[in-house]
């Protein structure tokens, strides 16, 4: 968690991880994955993100937890990793929220429900959200920026029919913002 004292207004990019940022697997092979893979203008659209005064938070439903699939201490090395790789690529993550939680677990913090971006605004009450965004690849990110009446921008071509902005990539959010 990075320091935000003195920060009004903070306007945040809330990005969901696997699919937006680094690539997606299978379900089942997340166990052998240990390396994060970034998507084409991942790095160059976080940059942009980052210089037009957004600071970036991740939020990323993680249910192959539950499942089974991944431990938590798997999750916090692979993400850890990942993070250490964006910073030394100059990108900050001022924090990530993740659920852990599979459906049958009817947790307030899986995506589209708002528990994550809740946590987030407890954490940092600063944040304005009609200054905010949120960026992913599926139908549950884009259920929550409509619920949080946060603009949306989908790396997914299909849901473009969701009143969202189609970004082909990270890097193309500069067409928009």
């Amino acid at each position: 968690m990075k320091e935000t004292k003195g920060i009004d207004n903070m306007k945040i990019a809330f990005l969901d991880r696997d699919g937006t940022i680094i690539e997606d697997y299978p379900d089942k092979d997340w166990t052998n994955v240990k390396y994060p893979d970034f998507l084409e203008g991942s790095i160059d659209g976080l940059s942009y993100l980052q210089n037009k005064g957004y600071q970036i938070i991740i939020i990323t439903n993680q249910y192959i937890i539950q499942d089974g699939i991944i431990d938590e201490s798997q999750f916090f090395e692979f993400h850890q990793l990942l993070i250490k790789e964006l910073e030394n690529k100059g990108i900050s993550i001022l924090d990530t929220f993740y659920c852990p939680h599979n459906d049958q677990a009817q947790c307030q913090c899986k995506k589209p429900k708002t528990g994550l971006i809740d946590a987030a605004l407890i954490r940092y009450p600063k944040i304005d959200l009609s200054k905010s965004i949120l960026i992913g690849d599926s139908e549950c990110d884009a259920d929550l920026a409509a619920r949080m009446n946060i603009s949306f921008y989908s790396v997914n071509k299909s849901l473009v029919n969701k009143s969202c902005a189609y970004i082909k990539n990270l890097n193309d959010i500069r067409d928009y913002l």
